[in-house]
């Protein structure tokens, strides 16, 4: 009998397994904010989905910071006449137009290193940086630059 009833049992469990990973990933994909359609496309639009383009200033000097962002539109955004600033990380430029995802273990760990040795007040800046040299966070790292973000906007 429980021979019977042991596969039904399993497969029960299997289908409930599956529904939760399905919910835990539409949530995930529901607190996420939408992208903006003009950067759709490219090999870079998923990086440039979390970092708003210079053309976006404008508005948000009016407006004020609305805190959805990557880095402060107001004070630390792309403009045209932006300048790349170096934190010592000239080893990056090599990863300029690979996307994350193809990125080797030796590569996530040159990006790794230079994050983990950044002082708090200094990830924007960085960050900014890595966007104009067009280079992609990985996605844990660009996680963990948003926390600093954040953090630093409450203080």
């Amino acid at each position: 009998m429980w021979s019977n009833i042991l596969p039904l049992i399993l497969f029960v469990c299997l289908g409930i397994v599956v529904l939760v990973v399905f919910e835990v990933r539409a949530r995930r994909e529901k607190n996420q904010p939408t992208p903006d359609p003009s950067l759709e496309g490219g090999e870079n639009s998923a990086a440039q989905k979390s970092f708003p383009s210079g053309e976006d200033l404008g508005e948000a000097e009016d407006e004020g910071c609305c805190g959805e962002h990557l880095v402060c539109e107001r004070e630390t955004l792309l403009q045209t006449n932006a300048k790349v600033e170096y934190y010592d990380d000239e080893e990056l430029d090599t990863l300029s137009g690979i996307s994350a995802e193809k990125y080797t273990q030796e590569q996530y760990q040159m990006i790794r290193e230079v994050f983990d040795t950044l002082q708090a007040k200094d990830v924007p800046g960085w960050v900014r940086s890595i966007q104009l040299r067009n280079i992609q966070l990985p996605l844990d790292i660009r996680e963990e630059a948003l926390l600093i973000v954040v953090e630093r906007r409450k203080a």
